[in-house]
């Protein structure tokens, strides 16, 4: 009788640790390209708001008005947004009880930008790590899963007194799909996790140099302000 050389035959065939562990890196695939998916559609939006926001922003648009527009829509203010709406209800807080000293106005102010910076990367690095770790890992797991089903396939040969190609083929077959699977799900998630840093970084810039704008933007008011008063 011929052995079913296809994947699901030599599935069927494997080990019960060899299935075991094709399993496994097929279920780290999976959420591989999930994660790939979400980060990709969060990050293609990230900078799709970010470069609205900017042009919005330097636009001449009245502050006041358009933190009272980007403040009444609440928790759906995200990037550049919710470092305009920090900076601005710190500055408006800080200038009304802090007798319109401007080091203390900005000090405060640039604390809270910090703050709210940290969190949008924060977010934007969600499940990064998990890319990470599937992409250094399956390898591995795949070439434990081969070198088991190859170790179980010599041992049962090991038994046989005249082994032919046909009977060593499908052994080392099933035990090779393991090593496979591994490099199926650990190329995309190296390739997704290295573009997605990049971006990362990329927005961490632009928010980093909005921040250091608005900042000085803010310090001019501080202290024209201060002059009128």
């Amino acid at each position: 009788m011929e052995a079913d050389i296809s994947f699901i035959g030599l599935f069927l065939q494997a080990s019960l640790l060899v299935k075991f562990v094709m399993l496994t890196l097929l279920g780290l695939s999976i959420a591989s390209w999930a994660v790939i998916i979400q980060r990709r559609n969060l990050l293609i939006s990230a900078k799709s708001k970010s470069i609205a926001f900017e042009d919005k922003f330097w636009s001449g648009v009245d502050l006041n008005r358009l933190y009272q527009e980007l403040n009444a829509r609440g928790e759906s203010n995200s990037g550049l947004e919710s470092l305009f709406v920090t900076g601005f209800k710190e500055y408006s807080r800080l200038t009304k009880i802090s007798g319109r000293d401007p080091s203390s106005v900005m000090d405060g102010t640039y604390r809270a930008m910090r703050v709210t910076l940290s969190r949008e990367l924060e977010a934007l690095e969600n499940h990064l790590p998990l890319l990470a770790t599937i992409g250094s890992t399956s390898p591995y797991i795949g070439l434990f899963g081969t070198v088991w089903g190859i170790m179980n396939s010599f041992i049962a040969l090991g038994a046989v007194e005249n082994a032919t190609l046909a009977m060593v083929a499908p052994g080392i077959a099933e035990a090779l799909i393991a090593t496979a699977m591994g490099l199926f799900a650990a190329i995309p998630a190296v390739i997704a996790y290295n573009r997605f840093s990049t971006q990362v970084e990329k927005l961490e810039m632009s928010y980093a140099n909005f921040m250091e704008e608005f900042s000085s933007i803010l310090h001019r008011q501080a202290y024209s302000d201060k002059d009128r008063g």
